[in-house]
């Protein structure tokens, strides 16, 4: 389900997943097939991980991030399931074959 809400999205961001809701922060990126496929990598991630397991370690991840590299934007591009989306998101088809835990690939690697 996708709503509209600036008010919602932080500053500096298009979208916003919190399960079953794709928050998008302008109408216009209804039609941004990238930008919606890289919010529903992050729904199937987050069913994959029955929902609250997937923001405890969304949040656990971020911190070791911000520590490691000391960059909020750094340690954000480096969260094992934002790599798993960004790098998959041009790829349409993706979510009908995202691996089960597919955001564990990108755990140990520093991309981006």
């Amino acid at each position: 389900m996708i709503v509209i809400s600036k008010y919602i999205v932080p500053r500096g961001y298009a979208g916003l997943t919190i399960f079953p809701f794709v928050f998008l922060k302008f109408n216009r990126f209804k039609t941004d097939y990238v930008l919606i496929n890289h919010e529903k990598i992050h729904l199937k991630q987050q069913l994959d991980m029955l929902i609250i397991l997937f923001y405890l370690i969304y949040a656990f991840e971020f911190l070791i991030r911000l520590i490691q590299f000391r960059k909020w934007e750094a340690a954000y591009r480096n969260i094992s399931f934002e790599k798993e989306a960004y790098c998959n998101e041009k790829n349409l088809d993706y979510i009908k074959h995202q691996p089960f835990w597919g955001f564990l690939k990108y755990l140990c690697t520093n991309d981006f």
